[in-house]
């Protein structure tokens, strides 16, 4: 297998997360183990390491450690799963969100605009809806929702038009056939941008990852213990507002509420209060993380 994925803000998003050497913690995010793997070079013996990924090709990036158990279930089931285990409270959560460089790189995935493949999308293979289903099945009205929440695309209305027409045709199957159906809609300046949006979108949907991150974030002040870190690294600015929002305000819409004293009601403090962002080095050396915005929170 190739490379399956170069872990963004390795060493400062494991260096907040880890505070006690014999904690459990939780990687919420698997993928190619990169960041699970320089977690457990912090632990000490008695330290523990759960992870979660519901790609079955994961698996085979597990390491050889008696303190680490990967979970092949998508993370919003993060809570009962520490629940069962009878671990709570754990010492703290770490999330790199988004998809990985070899779910990206792999044309069979469907993740890539640039590569020919089924329009799939699906980090779980036994999921039943793909991209495909969405393109093919979804109303007019429904289909302009995500697009304009998921994607935030300017001309949604427009796009949406052009896929029920050319639909009605035949199925679209494929990146190549999906690109095709929605090139006039598509700007001659910035392609790769715009494809990038719908394509986005449709990734959203089709895993449900804004209603994961949710439960995540929910589930998270109820499962790390007080003086726990919670670390969120997002991709795009609907994940980062999210996390931002849970972070300042203890709710996703950004609603302060304050007690008899005027102190916001939060369960974490975010330090710092602002996102921390890849330096010029780790950019050039990884382009996947131009994008990247790492929020801390410790737990009240």
């Amino acid at each position: 297998m190739q490379e399956y994925h170069v872990p963004v803000l390795l060493n400062p998003s494991v260096d907040a997360l880890v505070h006690d050497p014999n904690g459990i913690y939780a990687d919420a995010t698997f993928g190619g183990g990169g960041h699970s793997r320089a977690i457990l070079k912090k632990l000490s013996a008695k330290g523990k390491l759960l992870a979660f990924d519901r790609d079955d090709e994961a698996i085979a990036n597990v390491p050889d450690d008696k303190r680490f158990t990967l979970i092949n279930h998508n993370f919003r089931f993060l809570k009962q799963f520490i629940r069962y285990g009878k671990m709570m409270p754990i010492s703290g959560i770490l999330a790199d969100l988004g998809i990985s460089s070899y779910q990206i790189n792999v044309g069979e995935r469907g993740f890539a605009h640039r590569l020919e493949g089924p329009l799939d999308m699906r980090m779980d293979k036994k999921s039943t809806l793909t991209a495909a289903d969405i393109v093919n099945t979804y109303p007019e009205a429904k289909l302009k929702h995500i697009f304009k929440m998921w994607g935030e695309i300017p001309n949604a209305g427009r796009l949406v038009a052009m896929i029920c027409k050319g639909r009605t045709g035949k199925a679209i199957r494929t990146t190549n056939q999906f690109k095709q159906l929605i090139a006039a809609c598509t700007p001659k300046h910035s392609p790769a941008k715009y494809l990038s949006q719908v394509y986005q979108a449709l990734r959203i949907e089709v895993n449900g990852e804004m209603q994961a991150l949710e439960a995540l974030l929910k589930a998270s002040a109820d499962c790390i213990d007080s003086g726990g870190h919670l670390v969120v690294i997002s991709y795009h600015s609907l994940e980062d507002r999210m996390v931002k929002n849970f972070l300042q305000t203890g709710n996703l819409d950004g609603n302060r509420q304050t007690d008899m004293y005027g102190n916001v009601e939060r369960p974490f403090d975010p330090e710092p209060n602002k996102a921390i962002v890849p330096d010029e080095n780790e950019i050039a050396s990884n382009n996947r993380a131009r994008s990247a915005k790492m929020r801390i929170g410790v737990k009240r």
